[in-house]
């Protein structure tokens, strides 16, 4: 009897080690099964829906659209899951209303930045991709989204109004923003931000919030993996408080957040998200000098929605990661119906990282008279709120943080160049072993 409740007891243990350790398991591991394959390895059935041509026929008006009529339909060549996985930017292709929780933290484990705001986006019709690329020309403006801070309580009535516009090489202006806080009471127009610029303490650029435009990149399929994990909670963290669209909060346990939510219907038989990995290198005739010109991305294959991003700079290195959550939040839509649920993002170089998560996501119809009396930089000086959504997603201290994204330097070691300094590469591997974030003092402590 002592025996056999030994026993028990041991295998409690086990599991109790086994289940902290798959929260920090790196990403797509299971049991040292290799998950990614190259195009070459492919076999000839797992090529059927790829079309490794690089020179397409284009389309009639504008020459660095593919010609296919959009959404395309398979073989798809690399340049059209860049396109389609143009559906899903930081923010949701649709009108809508959100609330949205976020912060960052650097290396020495500072809370910067924390803030909570509402979100109203409202879309021209029609919406989505086909709207913004098809049915805009370029110089006018597509979308138009106001943020509402509501919290922490010294940000409380800051906002920002911003209008997104279709580019090309004859208009290049991406976006209009205005800015509004209670301290100055008035509304200011803002510069042209450069690209590259990132928010103010945050580890994401202008780019990365409001995304990139397929035709200024050549595209090259790299091949195939599966994910298991994409953001990753810390071992001290069990669970997240999220809303649905009702505005009922459900504590959800963190063992139960899966990459593309709980409907997701193309998970593999075990658990897993199969994904084409794509690289995106550059046009220097678009976008000379940028500063990020090699990009790679795991895209799912039923709707390439891309749920990890790596970035490399002109020296090749790896500088940037982001990782994701979906969730289906517009069942209209099908597969192009999928939209953030938390994003996180690793700027490398500097160890900051920034998340945000999009709670009590509501579909809204805007009226015209809606969009010219809110959408409209004169409206913020009345500091009304109109989103009527909440979230309880934000974070209290550094032990709660989302770990850093899992490196999985295994993968395509021939694609992807990782070099870390020693003092970030120590605070990663101690990361791993802990299951939470360690920062520069307690390494100094050690």
């Amino acid at each position: 009897m002592v025996a056999r409740l030994a026993a028990l007891v041991s295998l409690w243990t086990l599991w109790t080690l086994w289940t902290g350790l798959g929260l920090v398991r790196a990403q797509g591991e299971r049991s040292g099964v290799k998950t990614w394959k190259t195009v070459a390895e492919l076999s000839a059935k797992e090529r059927e829906r790829l079309d490794l041509s690089t020179d397409t026929p284009r389309h009639p008006t504008f020459p660095y659209l593919p010609a296919e009529p959009y959404p395309f339909t398979p073989p798809y060549t690399a340049e059209e899951m860049g396109f389609r996985a143009m559906e899903f930017p930081h923010q949701p292709r649709w009108s809508c209303v959100y609330a949205d929780a976020g912060a960052s933290i650097d290396q020495w484990g500072h809370l910067i930045v924390q803030n909570k705001a509402v979100g109203l986006v409202a879309y021209r019709n029609p919406e989505g991709l086909v709207g913004e690329v098809y049915e805009t020309p370029p110089g006018a403006s597509f979308v138009t989204s106001l943020s509402q801070e509501i919290g922490p309580p010294e940000k409380y009535g800051n906002q920002s109004l911003v209008s997104r516009y279709r580019v090309d090489k004859t208009f290049t202006k991406k976006l209009e923003m205005f800015i509004y806080t209670p301290g100055l009471r008035r509304v200011r127009r803002q510069p042209q931000p450069r690209r590259s610029d990132r928010f103010p303490n945050q580890a994401f650029t202008f780019d990365d919030g409001f995304g990139r435009d397929a035709w200024e990149w050549f595209w090259r399929i790299i091949g195939t993996d599966i994910l298991y994990q994409t953001v990753r909670f810390p071992t001290t963290r069990k669970s997240i408080t999220l809303a649905d669209a009702n505005g009922t909060f459900h504590d959800v346990l963190a063992s139960e957040i899966k990459p593309m939510g709980k409907d997701y219907p193309a998970y593999t038989a075990d658990g897993g998200v199969a994904c084409y990995v794509v690289e995106a290198k550059v046009r220097e005739d678009w976008l000379p000098g940028y500063y990020a010109p090699r990009i790679l991305y795991w895209l799912d294959q039923y709707a390439f929605y891309p749920l990890r991003i790596e970035q490399y700079d002109r020296d090749g290195k790896l500088i940037f990661i982001e990782t994701r959550v979906a969730e289906m939040r517009n069942p209209n839509l099908k597969e192009q119906g999928y939209g953030m649920q938390i994003d996180l993002y690793w700027d490398v170089p500097t160890d900051l990282m920034t998340y945000s998560v999009h709670d009590a996501h509501q579909l809204r119809q805007w009226t015209e008279e809606d969009r010219k009396a809110y959408f409209y930089p004169d409206f913020m000086r009345r500091v009304w709120f109109i989103g009527g959504v909440k979230s309880q997603s934000d974070i209290n201290s550094p032990d709660e943080f989302f770990l850093r994204p899992a490196l999985c330097e295994d993968k395509f070691p021939d694609e992807r160049k990782i070099e870390l300094p020693p003092d970030l590469r120590a605070r990663i591997d101690v990361q791993e072993k802990a299951g939470r974030l360690v920062f520069s003092e307690e390494r100094a402590e050690q």
